[in-house]
């Protein structure tokens, strides 16, 4: 289907929203066409996410017109969006941990028997072909809360492709996937796309916008910046709209010189299969773990750190062995951690922003046993302007900030505990480009003054780019190191996959 002969499927117009004092959106427009892909981009606090909570009945617009096949309607709530064919796949997921894969699917449309009992073989049964439609291989019984943030995300999307939606918005639906999970969810993109279904598509990531968009709409500060068809604007254009500046320099970081080896990992083994695996970080250095999923990347961290209990090998740090046995020894050898989930594994999401940078770095300003919180406080807002964040997020509860700002209050946390080894798994996840290149700008300063530096990410442009070497790995070890300013994403896949070893008739394992 060619979007520029399609119809409109839904306008907004005008649309305004203002949360007290603070305005969200002021009278912005969209539109959405028929078997349309359309990118919706712009930073964290732009207004995307308050149009779609909006669109998905979550949040009552001020002002303006919502227009579905050119008749006004009224969504008043979650129910209300559903009933017109509107499906939101949200950023967060909006799950329930404790119960089965298929109960979740289920959720609210449990299937009955003709006693009223949950016919629970019918549900596995429709929890099989909704995997299926997404291509996702995962055993329906399983509770929800054992599997990886990317399966639980594919459990989320297979839900809501089953609902046939007219209208599908996905709010950053590939940030917790791996690459093969992408690849999946893009067929399944392309086949409602073809069906004539109409998708919203938010996302941060330039090349995934641009291999999957028909159009691209920006916002900057509840604004509307501009609509293109994506063949009349190119990628820089976009970044110029998103945040008045080209990016040119993103991963910019000199040249380096690493100085002595901080931390030194030999054998280190765990579970699963995991190692034996010896690599060094050195003073200065950032080191990216590369690889696809399962290969290990965030189980060598987790062990690095003491989360998960090595059954072998040893960690030292300038020397001086740092047991991989809990996070507090880990810690108090000098290595920090910021994990992948940030808000399941890092922060007390209804605690304030000063609490969460507080809590690690408590006893340090404590004097004959008595807090002093004047000190504190000045610790915490040095921390907070060293990483933009604005002081007068000092009180909020963390949860009401955006993936960037928690993250940075993460980061912040570990700044004020001057940690010589700083473990970053996936440290960009999730947030717009503007936070991006600040929390890049912290790890060249962080790298500058001397820190080793522990990255995993699965963004290759971001592992290549931030890093001064690349440790790919492959079955639980690693495979190869590679010098960062030499590598490409291509040499980095081949290694993976052991397209390498394969072509040289070896095993680099």
């Amino acid at each position: 289907m060619t979007t520029s002969h399609a119809r409109t499927l839904l306008r907004l117009e005008g649309v305004g929203k203002s949360f007290g004092p603070n305005r969200a959106l002021s009278g912005v427009d969209f539109d959405l066409r028929t078997g349309e892909i359309h990118a919706l981009m712009g930073e964290n606090g732009a207004g995307k996410s308050t149009l779609m909570k909006i669109l998905a009945g979550n949040v009552r617009r001020d002002t303006g017109r919502i227009i579905l096949d050119d008749e006004e309607i009224d969504i008043r709530s979650p129910a209300d969006a559903a009933a017109h064919g509107i499906a939101i796949i949200h950023q967060e997921l909006n799950t329930v941990p404790a119960m089965t894969v298929a109960e979740n699917l289920a959720l609210g449309r449990e299937p009955r028997n003709r006693y009223g009992a949950l016919d629970r073989r019918a549900m596995l049964a429709s929890a099989r072909q909704k995997l299926a439609r997404v291509a996702a291989d995962i055993d329906p019984r399983r509770p929800l809360g054992e599997l990886s943030v990317g399966m639980q995300q594919m459990v989320e999307i297979a839900r809501a492709v089953s609902e046939n939606a007219r209208i599908l918005v996905l709010d950053e639906p590939t940030a917790a996937l791996s690459r093969a999970e992408a690849l999946q969810l893009y067929e399944v993109i392309g086949e409602m796309r073809a069906k004539g279904t109409g998708l919203i598509y938010i996302s941060h990531r330039m090349e995934e916008v641009w291999q999957l968009a028909d159009r691209v709409t920006v916002f900057r500060d509840g604004t509307w910046v501009g609509t293109r068809e994506k063949n009349q604007i190119s990628p820089p254009d976009v970044i110029r709209m998103m945040v008045g500046r080209t990016l040119d320099d993103l991963y910019h970081h000199g040249d380096r010189r690493a100085g002595a080896v901080v931390l030194d990992v030999r054998g280190l083994a765990g579970a699963h299969g995991i190692g034996p695996v010896t690599f060094q970080v050195r003073a200065g250095e950032v080191v990216a773990l590369a690889g696809l999923v399962g290969a290990g990347r965030t189980e060598v961290a987790r062990l690095v750190f003491g989360a998960d209990r090595a059954s072998g090998g040893t960690v030292t740090v300038n020397g001086n062995p740092a047991s991989a046995t809990d996070p507090s020894r880990a810690i108090a050898a000098g290595i920090a951690m910021v994990p992948e989930d940030r808000k399941d594994q890092a922060l007390f999401l209804d605690h304030t922003v000063a609490d969460n940078i507080a809590v690690s770095s408590l006893k340090d300003h404590v004097t004959s046993g008595v807090l002093r919180r004047g000190q504190l406080r000045g610790a915490v807002e040095a921390q907070m302007d060293r990483l933009r964040l604005r002081r007068s997020a000092l009180r909020l509860p963390v949860r009401a900030l955006s993936g960037g700002n928690q993250q940075k209050s993460v980061l912040a946390r570990w700044l004020m505990r001057e940690c010589q080894v700083l473990i970053l798994d996936e440290p960009t996840r999730g947030v717009d480009i503007g936070a991006k290149s600040e929390i890049y700008e912290v790890i060249n300063a962080l790298a500058a003054a001397g820190k080793a530096i522990l990255v995993v990410s699965s963004d290759l442009p971001e592992a290549i780019g931030i890093s001064d070497r690349i440790l790919v790995m492959r079955g639980g070890r690693v495979v190869h190191d590679l010098a960062s300013r030499r590598a490409t994403e291509e040499d980095v896949m081949f290694h993976a996959t052991g397209t390498v070893a394969k072509a040289n008739g070896e095993d680099n394992d």
